[in-house]
């Protein structure tokens, strides 16, 4: 079984999500991950259209002992008529396009073309990514696919990555997967994940928690305004106050106490944090770094504060 680090760097932002990023500001984004002791790294053809995948292949050459998870799922191929930026959150050229492949050719092909991009012998992690309207050809051949290719030695783990638990906990209990992503369904906000984390930790299946901030309201010491990318409702955003202030009365942000929430649960090995500059990077190493006092979960947990 493949040995997780604690924290991650999540490379969506280094490909340009939302708003672009230099090479050069990338590039200082992973260097200051590494300086922070970041030892895991997760990309997808899907940011950016493969620009995550160059410019984290990059920042890695040269360097040993760490973990790189990457995605398949999406193909990358020519844009019948390329028009101007890429219209899926990426602030990209549209020259290419992604198409949906769930096939075992699909899977191979896409691990191999993320290969050439990122420049490196491999990867440790495959995930089959966002299948929520593939599960049946997921399950059928991306699956069997990726298993092969861990029996192989091409991969040391595989798994999938989603924005929800349902699918994920179907891969747990019908398949032998090693690794599952999920992304903000495990939060100080949203505990809705809980029941496939438990079948996780039945299963021995481990858990790389993402969008720990739910997109931004728990992002900064103040609740922000969105919620999974979305204007956030006003109840949520008096709930995150509220756990604001517990916070603040034990001495933790809020952000402090997104990023320690997931990591009490026996089946998640690490937290997973996208970046996009050096500043963020090293905000979040220094509040991890902290310790949490337990007082704060129990109040948290006493006030009803944490139930989903």
């Amino acid at each position: 079984m493949i040995e997780l680090p604690r924290h991650g760097f999540g490379g969506a932002p280094i490909g340009n999500l939302f708003q672009a990023v230099t090479d050069a500001e990338a590039r200082a984004t992973v260097d200051a991950a590494w300086e922070s002791g970041v030892r895991l790294y997760d990309t997808a053809p899907h940011y950016g259209l493969g620009l995550s995948e160059r410019r984290l292949g990059a920042a890695l050459a040269g360097r040993s002992d760490y973990v790189l998870s990457t995605k398949v799922g999406r193909l990358l191929v020519p844009a019948p008529a390329p028009s101007g930026r890429d219209d899926d959150l990426f602030d990209v050229p549209g020259e290419v396009t992604r198409k949906w492949d769930f096939s075992r050719d699909g899977v191979r092909r896409s691990l191999q073309d993320s290969l050439e991009r990122l420049g490196l012998p491999a990867v440790h992690v495959a995930l089959i990514h966002d299948p929520d309207e593939h599960v049946e050809q997921a399950l059928g051949e991306a699956y069997p696919a990726l298993a092969e290719l861990r029996a192989e030695g091409v991969v040391r783990a595989i798994g999938l990555g989603m924005n929800q638990w349902q699918v994920p906990l179907r891969f747990v209990r019908e398949t032998d997967i090693d690794v599952v992503m999920l992304a903000g369904r495990y939060t100080l906000l949203d505990q809705s994940g809980l029941p496939l984390l438990e079948a996780c930790a039945e299963r021995g299946v481990k858990v790389l928690a993402a969008g720990v901030f739910n997109s931004g309201i728990l992002a900064t010491s103040r609740p922000g305004s969105t919620f999974d990318y979305q204007p956030a409702p006003a109840p949520l955003v008096e709930r995150a106050t509220r756990i604001a202030e517990v916070c603040e009365r034990h001495g933790v942000s809020l952000p402090q106490a997104a990023m320690a929430f997931p990591l009490r649960h026996p089946a998640v090995a690490s937290v997973v944090l996208g970046a996009r500059t050096p500043e963020e990077v090293t905000a979040n190493a220094a509040l991890w770094s902290r310790p949490v006092p337990d007082a704060l979960w129990e109040d948290l947990e006493s006030g009803g504060l944490l139930s989903s």
